[in-house]
């Protein structure tokens, strides 16, 4: 169907400053929530150092409706998700029209645009959107979440629903925000509602439930909003899921658990966990995050909490934004701007240093320069080394909270009304 969103994306002009369109990539590059690897990292080139509103822009696309989703990349397509004020008056407490929409990559015009759900929802937080979980790609399927509010398979190269789904409805806090994964015929997601948590598998091709594990505890605020992360372990395929005052490995095939550290009374966990050197890194989340470094192999069973931690840090750890690990260095940034380089073996800290203004999109890694990009719209590159140096400054200006995609060799930066394709 033909909505609202694809007549305002149809009518509003594209701004292109390239002489000629960029060609878009052959493969699949970016599927996910921090691309291929799921960890921020590409292995793109030439990506650009400097931009500016009018400068190495190849082109600008307004995107209407209110998403902080990130770009999904693949070959000549890109994929978003928006949340429209039904009525067509943008309002926060207005109830809201759930869209999926691919854009031409070449061009930044639209191909398609499909509402899949109409909601009366609850008014998220001002950092969230009911279009927060960024979609998933895999072998012509889009697979596109809205937390409580309805999951979804489309055919990505018409948007034709394959299924649809809003049977595991919860009491949220702040809206949604964890984006699902895929693992073989599985599609899974973070639920953890205000009550009763859990993890949740679909079956990929109909959208039945296969398994779902409830996550037990003893954190007085039970809501999160994690993204899960798939890792290998001598061989076995683990699913780590972040929640409220714990971290689950649980198997992706069944749902049974494998091991779990408990972090006291951390909520509202947001950073996806990342995993190197033998260990995952993640943030315990709120009030005050805490940063773990914890260890994993072929013992990891059970309660693990006494026996497998590595190190912590508490000082300048992320509420929102995801890691990286680049070689033998963990690099975090606080939502404050601060950024973190650590020796990611040992906790040992190399440098804590004001970068960015307030922040909550990921850090990517590629070309050999970290990016990073705070909430005003001011991309900031630094270059990756136990010493601080910035390389770059860009301003967009445009309030920003989604985090950066790969195309080929130019990003993709979703700022609070458009979608910025940068260029070398």
């Amino acid at each position: 169907m033909r909505s609202a969103l694809t007549t305002l994306l149809l009518s509003s002009s594209l701004l292109s400053i390239a002489s000629a369109a960029p060609t878009a990539p052959a493969a699949p590059s970016w599927p996910e929530f921090r691309g291929a690897g799921a960890q921020g990292h590409s292995p793109a080139t030439h990506l650009p150092l400097t931009w500016s509103p009018t400068s190495h822009i190849a082109w600008k696309a307004p995107v209407s409706g209110i998403g902080w989703s990130s770009p999904v990349v693949v070959g000549d397509r890109i994929f978003l998700t928006s949340a429209l004020p039904v009525g067509g008056v943008e309002d926060p407490k207005a109830d809201r029209s759930l869209h999926a929409l691919a854009l031409d990559a070449a061009t930044g015009k639209p191909v398609w645009d499909v509402e899949l759900f109409t909601a009366t929802a609850p008014r998220a937080h001002r950092k969230n959107s009911h279009a927060s979980p960024t979609p998933v790609y895999e072998d012509g399927k889009l697979y596109v979440h809205f937390g409580h509010l309805g999951t979804a398979c489309l055919d990505a190269a018409t948007g034709k629903t394959v299924w649809s789904t809003q049977e595991h409805a919860y009491s949220p806090v702040h809206g949604n925000g964890s984006s699902p994964v895929l693992f073989e015929d599985l599609l899974i997601f973070n639920a953890d509602a205000e009550t009763e948590p859990k993890v949740i598998a679909l079956d990929k091709t109909t959208g039945k439930q296969r398994w779902a594990f409830a996550r037990q505890s003893d954190a007085k605020k039970k809501f999160s909003f994690c993204t899960p992360l798939i890792i290998d372990v001598a061989g076995q395929k683990q699913l780590i899921t972040p929640g409220s005052g714990v971290v689950n490995a649980l198997d992706p095939k069944t749902g049974a658990e494998i091991w779990h550290f408990n972090y006291d009374q951390g909520y509202s966990v947001v950073p996806r966990p990342i995993y190197a050197h033998g260990m995952i890194y993640l943030s315990s989340g709120y009030d005050k995050p805490v940063l773990y470094a914890i260890k994993v192999d072929a013992s990891s069973k059970g309660d693990v909490t006494a026996t497998h931690l590595g190190w912590i840090i508490d000082k300048a750890a992320p509420h929102n934004p995801s890691m990286v690990v680049v070689g033998d260095e963990l690099y975090f940034v606080a939502d404050n701007g601060i950024l973190s380089c650590v020796d990611a073996k040992t906790g040992a800290v190399h440098y804590s240093e004001r970068c960015t203004g307030p922040i909550s999109a990921s850090i990517l890694a590629a070309d050999g320069k970290l990016y990073l990009q705070d909430e005003k719209g001011l991309g900031i590159v630094v270059k990756p080394g136990k010493k601080f140096e910035i390389l770059a400054k860009n301003d967009l200006a445009e309030r920003s909270l989604a985090s950066y995609a790969v195309i080929g060799s130019d990003l993709l930066i979703r700022t609070e009304g458009n979608l910025y394709r940068v260029k070398k």
